[in-house]
């Protein structure tokens, strides 16, 4: 019944979305919802009960024989970024699907029921802002937050959730569509999106907590555009290099920080001027850039972004521009709950395999359930070549090694 379960299911995924160069599941789109069908039809095949919340997000369920007590819960996500990769969510819906299958095929009777979420929009690439599904889920999106637009398109992220049947009206009025205490757990395996399990030569490893992050989606720096012969270095309201000056006092503080041994990322990953006012003899008079502060502390969140003001002020009066930073959107950090890092890590010792827990710089659903009170936990799976391209390169070898260690915990947690 599971044999080449996951394959298929990754081939069919793919075929689906594959967009020339990558894979392309953009969140509250049709293409993301006919992933959730591929899903939902093999949770079918499988005898599994399925079913839709008001955030269109999909359940399938192998029920226990006290239903009454709250469920154990697995489960990931299924967009991607533009032109991604195949495994990044997509790996821990089949792998939850997976385990459940086998435990479904071995004649397990669980006491508590096993519920496995396919979630919708994890990825900020199109909004700006992630864990659009489960903050919905757990009452934490807003009008606000509804009113984002596309990067692309310009749709309001409301028009797009009404689109594919999410209950807006409830979203927005802060309505929790899950009870956190409905489940007793939550665990996700996901791909991990960096060089640390390759390094280490581990097909898989224990999270023990998730950064947070503060996110502004574009920064504008703006001065005066002038003639790059005619206007001197002492009368200049260049952006250009005034952008190029706080980028550079940022790195210096995030170096001195991690020397003080801080936990912190940052990244400014879009940064440009206008293309309609593109000229090699132009001074830019405007600049938009992006900044994503990661830290699994929220005072060093705070610390550094304080800094990041502080410079922006100070740089506004030296070179004669000013910086507007529109919306701030936070992400806390979270931590991963100790006795299911336990079990997670028992697991895979019994399986004679290395054991060397490691946190997660990238941000995952899991941070959502943690914070909203849900006990959570997670499983990294080795995976080459980064994430978030094309080339997300994860062996089938090490996906199985992860989805047993999840059908393991899944088994004791439920039983």
């Amino acid at each position: 019944m599971t044999d080449g379960l996951a394959e298929r299911l990754f081939d069919q995924l793919r075929a689906e979305s594959f967009d020339g160069v990558g894979i392309t599941r953009e969140c509250y789109t049709k293409t993301e919802t006919r992933a959730l069908r591929i899903i939902e039809a093999e949770a079918q095949r499988l005898g599994l009960a399925t079913s839709w919340d008001a955030g269109a997000n999909l359940w399938a369920e192998l029920p226990g024989t006290e239903p009454s007590l709250p469920a154990v819960a697995c489960g990931s996500h299924l967009d991607s970024v533009p032109q991604g990769g195949n495994f990044d969510g997509a790996a821990g819906v089949i792998a939850g699907l997976q385990a459940i299958a086998k435990l479904k095929e071995e004649g397990f009777q669980p006491r508590r029921s096993i519920r496995l979420l396919a979630l919708r929009g994890e990825e900020s690439a199109f909004y700006g802002q992630a864990y659009l599904g489960s903050l919905a889920l757990f009452g934490r999106l807003r009008g606000e937050d509804l009113a984002t637009t596309n990067v692309s398109s310009g749709r309001k992220l409301g028009d797009a959730m009404a689109s594919v049947g999410v209950d807006v009206a409830r979203v927005e009025q802060g309505e929790k569509l899950l009870d956190p205490a409905s489940l007793a757990c939550w665990l996700e395996l996901h791909i991990e999106q960096g060089p640390v399990l390759l390094a280490r030569d581990m097909p898989a490893a224990i999270v023990t907590g998730i950064r947070g992050n503060v996110r502004h989606r574009a920064v504008e720096c703006l001065g005066e555009a002038g003639h790059s012969g005619a206007v001197p270095r002492w009368l200049r309201h260049d952006t250009v290099f005034a952008v190029a000056d706080l980028i550079t006092r940022l790195d210096r503080h995030w170096r001195t920080l991690l020397e003080r041994g801080r936990d912190l990322v940052i990244t400014s990953g879009i940064i440009g001027t206008d293309p309609a006012e593109h000229a090699m003899a132009r001074i830019p008079g405007k600049m938009t850039f992006s900044l994503d502060i990661r830290s699994q502390s929220p005072e060093t969140l705070e610390a550094f972004y304080d800094l990041f003001l502080s410079e922006c002020e100070g740089i506004a009066q030296e070179r004669g521009v000013r910086f507007t930073t529109g919306r701030r959107v936070d992400a806390a950090p979270a931590q991963m709950d100790a006795g299911l890092i336990e079990t997670l890590r028992t697991q895979l010792r019994e399986m004679g395999l290395p054991d060397e827990p490691i946190p997660s710089g990238a941000g995952h659903d899991a941070a959502v359930f943690a914070n909203a009170g849900v006990p959570s936990g997670m499983i990294f799976v080795r995976n080459a070549n980064g994430s978030h391209n094309p080339k997300e390169s994860m062996e089938m070898s090490d996906f199985h090694v992860g989805a047993e260690v999840l059908r393991r915990a899944l088994r004791e947690l439920a039983a």
